[in-house]
Order: structure tokens, then C-alpha cells, then sequence
């Protein structure tokens, strides 16, 4: 990013700023009454955020069309609220997403690395899951002014929040459903974090991802994982992880860990059981997702009895701050993205 785009940037704001003044249909109905013309206009539609609200702006590669859009931080992240998380959600458990989300892109454009020299991330969940304006439209159709009314109260009561640890935005991981515990960062990844640990997360035998079934045949299984079953299924042996995943499972003398069992046959989750049926597996989950950090079936469960986001935030990411996004951080960001280009 150049300094001198600073001029470009203020050109860009003040015709945005025109634009959202602007009525969105102005309707003159023709009446009965002398000729009486009634003028009304459609309310439009608070836009999430626009350049000047946003110190950075978040360049996203497009998955379908290569292309990358250049979108102002808060509209992102509402973006990324739409697209994440349900939007039938209650409105604190859309305002702990929204701050997941800003806290996993912020810490991304400070320390992580950029897809390209063009782009900072995907759209997809290799980073967050991202739709545009006309995929949400399409998604919601006659919805999608009222969904994003919704999401865009959530996003505004958290904007310029983040989550911190030690004065440093927090990977802020998130999931759909727990098996009633979320799962110590490592115990699934290979480094732990501090923040990133088991808790309870009760509130999640309301999803329905809560319990699944996977049915596979017994040489479905053998060549997936590259073993031979053998007497059968009964002598298989694992352990499990504070969070009641899948730790290790010992097929004869090879071991596989929980994560690469469920990578490998594709489950939900890796708090599984393994049952044999003639010459069928059933694996049974509890859960869906990785497991670590927020829940967000847990957070809806929360905010359905009485929590705000701030409170859902600390009970998934332990011993954290929420914290304004400083200058300093900003200035951080566009330093190496000044950097890189």
C-alpha cells in the first residue's frame, strides 16, 4: 500500500458517503384524487460499514473468479457474520462471531502470511468463509435486507473490538458444535495455547450436528487408513483427550490419531465410536468441527440463557481481553502491507 493513496482513499469515502445519502427507489403512485401525487421513499438499508469507519481494508481472493476484492474491514466482517454463522442466531451470539472474525483477520494481516502479493485470503474456509453482497442476495432473496439489518447491529456493537492475550490478538479458532467440551488446542493441533482450552460447552445438545452416523464397509475403512482389521473391529483400542476426543486409535500395532481418523474417513468430528456390523463400520459422532475454541452452538446456547458476548467471548477464550483495535495494530498492518508491496 502506497502513502499516497491517502488522497484516493478520501475521494473514495466522500462518493461513498454520497451514495448512502442517496434513497434507495423513490415511489409515485398514481391516485384517483385530483392528480395528487404522493411522493414516498423506501428506507434504505444501513450499508455495514464504509471506508472511513475501517483503518485497513481486507483483500480477498475470489475462489470462483481468481479475481480480488478490496473490502473496508468492517464490512468484511460482517460478511464474514453472514456467511459463518446462522443468522436466526441470537444477537450475542452474532456479536462474539463478529469478534471472532476481527480478531482472526486482524492477527492474520499483522503475523500471518498473504495468499499472494495481491491478496491477503480466500473466501474460503482455509481462512473464513466469505460471500458478497449479490451471494447473499441470492442466499436470503426477499430476506436479505432484514438479515443484514440483523447482522449489521451485531457487527456495529462490537466495531473496532478484538480479542486479546497479552496485547496481541488471539487466534480467534471457532466451530460449529462441541460434544459438550471444546478440545485443547494441543490435543488437536501441535502447538497448545494458553487461551485455547478445554470447557464445558453444555449448550450444544441443541445443535443438529449435536450426534451423526457414518457407515463405511469394513474395506472402506482398511483402505482409507492402509490396515487390515484382521479378528475385527474388537481389537481396536484408544484413548481419549480432555475434551473426550479421540486422542489415539491402535489398530493392531499402527496407531492413528483422533484428527487423522476423521481426516482420513471424513467424519464430523473426532469424538467418535467405532462399532462393526457384519462387514460394515458405524462410526458414531458427537460434535462437528475441530473442536477448539468457540462453539457456535455453545454461544447461541449462552445467549439464549442471558449472556452477553463479552461473557460467551471469555468462557471459549480463556484469560483474554476484549480490547479496542489500537492504532499501533493498524499501523502494523498497513506497515507490512506496504512491505510485501
Amino acid at each position: 500500500m502506497k502513502k499516497n493513496n491517502g488522497i484516493g482513499i478520501l475521494a473514495v469515502c466522500g462518493l461513498f458517503t454520497i451514495i448512502l445519502i442517496l434513497p434507495t427507489m423513490i415511489v409515485v403512485p398514481f391516485t384517483n384524487s385530483g392528480g395528487t401525487e404522493e411522493v414516498k421513499e423506501t428506507p434504505q438499508t444501513e450499508e455495514v460499514a464504509s471506508v472511513e469507519d475501517s483503518p485497513f481494508a481486507v483483500k480477498v481472493l475470489r475462489s470462483t473468479t481468481k479475481e480480488v476484492e478490496e473490502v473496508p474491514l468492517e464490512s468484511y466482517v460482517a460478511r464474514v457474520v453472514a456467511s459463518e454463522m446462522p443468522v436466526n442466531f441470537e444477537m450475542e451470539a452474532l456479536k462474539a462471531q463478529a469478534l471472532a472474525a476481527r480478531t482472526y483477520i486482524t492477527r492474520h494481516l499483522v503475523q500471518g502470511e498473504k495468499v499472494s502479493s495481491e491478496a491477503d485470503v480466500t473466501d474460503t474456509v482455509s481462512h473464513q468463509v466469505y460471500k458478497d453482497e449479490d451471494q447473499l442476495r441470492s442466499q436470503w432473496k426477499d430476506n436479505y435486507e432484514e438479515n443484514m439489518k440483523k447482522i449489521t447491529e451485531a457487527v456495529n456493537a462490537t466495531k473496532g473490538e478484538i480479542i486479546t492475550y497479552d496485547q496481541q490478538p488471539i487466534t480467534a479458532a471457532f466451530f460449529s458444535t462441541s460434544n459438550g467440551y471444546t478440545e485443547n488446542a494441543g490435543d488437536y493441533w501441535e502447538h497448545d495455547i494458553p487461551y485455547l482450552q478445554s470447557v464445558e460447552s453444555p449448550w450444544d445438545q441443541e445443535s443438529p450436528k449435536f450426534v451423526d452416523q457414518k457407515i463405511i464397509t469394513v474395506a472402506e475403512l482398511e483402505q482409507a487408513l492402509g490396515v487390515s482389521i484382521g479378528a475385527g473391529i474388537q481389537q481396536t483400542t484408544m484413548t481419549k483427550t480432555e475434551g473426550n476426543r479421540v486422542d489415539e486409535v491402535h489398530f493392531g500395532d499402527q496407531s492413528f490419531s483422533g484428527r487423522e481418523i476423521r481426516e482420513k474417513i471424513g467424519l464430523p468430528s473426532s469424538d467418535f465410536a467405532i462399532k462393526q456390523k457384519g462387514d460394515h463400520v458405524i462410526f458414531t459422532t458427537k460434535g462437528y468441527g475441530h473442536g477448539v475454541g468457540m462453539s457456535q452452538y455453545g454461544a447461541n446456547g449462552m445467549a439464549k440463557s442471558g449472556k452477553d458476548y463479552k461473557e460467551i467471548i471469555h468462557h471459549y477464550y480463556q484469560d483474554t481481553e476484549i480490547a479496542p483495535l489500537s492504532t499501533q495494530t493498524a499501523s502494523l498492518t498497513i506497515e507490512k502491507e506496504d512491505t510485501v508491496n
